[in-house]
């Protein structure tokens, strides 16, 4: 059985259809994010896996039991807001017990939970402070806390990293991390965040416009993008997308005579004349001087910038931008040109009206 199961769910506001039939089925301890940019849907869905919006249309079931129409605190869910929504009256222990409180959990069985939650968030000596006397990292494992230490069946969390600054964010998103591996929890994750959902998720759903663009492992979002949005969305810098058309030798990019010749894989996949895009993500281009080696792209650089760990050089070929992340020591200048080599197994295609990935 399924521990969290959404079919068709939709939702609309007057004519406005913001959810439009969403469909997951999600196994014990898996870590489901929904990734997207504002307005595709992601947090109205959350909000109605809590309780706290009501659906137009569809079920969700948790643990095979149709929760539409039962109240949240009756749903077996723990949710952890952006916002903290900490006391500011109470101390961390009565922030994280408190919910055990109003349940009438008797004194002893609280203070047993309190305390083992406390010590695997390693936050025991905060628990005599008021939340205004902690940090934005301290104060969001308390949340974090108050929600593990419900053990429900599934843990919802909405963008709970977003109000933290760039160092805490990866320190709380590896503990978030750790905490799941150790406690094999199921959890629904809502972030704008392509790099939090690569790291956390066991799962992604990709949304756009209300529906799911594409649903898979970390892996199969990233090497296999079902669509040219999540092709552009998920990976950083993203990945380069050139505009062409299909010939008998391969893709004649636009404003150009070059031709990519297609793989195998991909020679079928779109009939001779047809508009498409290539795409290539940005760290499988390497510096060649072959042309026989491998595709090419010969591209004018425009900004060269060093990250540390790599440098990041953009530039155009015909006049479509092209990206490419290099090694941080490879010499380069501003105005060169250089041919850019890249595996035959990297390139993408995708049709030109559908957005649809080909082959």
């Amino acid at each position: 059985m399924s521990a969290l199961e959404i079919e068709n769910i939709r939702k609309t506001y007057g004519a406005l259809e913001t959810l439009k039939g969403i469909d997951i089925s999600l196994e014990s301890g898996e870590f489901l994010v929904l990734l997207g940019s504002s307005g595709c849907g992601k947090s109205t869905l959350l909000n109605i896996i809590a309780g706290l919006a009501d659906a137009s249309g569809g079920d969700i079931r948790i643990g095979g039991r149709s929760i539409l129409g039962v109240h949240p605190k009756d749903r077996d869910i723990a949710m952890v807001f952006q916002s903290y929504a900490l006391y500011p009256n109470l101390s961390v222990h009565r922030n994280i017990g408190f919910g055990l409180e109003m349940r009438k959990v008797p004194a002893a069985e609280r203070e047993k939970a309190v305390q083992e939650t406390a010590k695997l968030l390693q936050i025991e000596n905060l628990l005599d402070r008021k939340p205004g006397q902690l940090s934005g990292g301290q104060r969001q494992r308390v949340a974090i806390g108050r929600a593990l230490v419900r053990k429900p069946q599934v843990f919802l969390f909405d963008e709970p990293l977003s109000n933290l600054d760039a160092k805490l964010r990866m320190e709380t998103r590896t503990e978030l991390k750790r905490l799941h591996q150790m406690l094999g929890t199921t959890i629904v994750y809502v972030t704008h965040d392509q790099i939090e959902a690569m790291t956390l998720a066991t799962r992604i759903a990709v949304m756009r416009n209300g529906r799911i663009e594409q649903l898979g492992t970390p892996e199969e979002v990233y090497d296999h993008p079902a669509t040219l949005y999540v092709a552009g969305f998920v990976g950083s810098p993203p990945m380069n997308v050139l505009d062409g058309v299909v010939t008998g030798d391969g893709v004649l990019l636009d404003g150009s005579g070059a031709v990519i010749a297609l793989p195998a894989r991909l020679k079928n996949a779109a009939a001779a004349g047809r508009r498409v895009k290539l795409g290539v993500r940005p760290e499988a281009l390497q510096l060649t001087g072959d042309a026989a080696e491998s595709p090419v792209l010969d591209v004018e650089i425009e900004v060269i910038e060093l990250t540390g760990p790599e440098l990041v050089v953009t530039g155009r070929v015909s006049g479509q931008r092209v990206t490419a992340c290099l090694p941080p020591r490879t010499r380069l200048t501003v105005g060169m040109k250089q041919a850019f080599g890249f595996d035959e197994d990297a390139l993408h295609l995708f049709d030109a009206q559908t957005e649809l990935a080909l082959g």
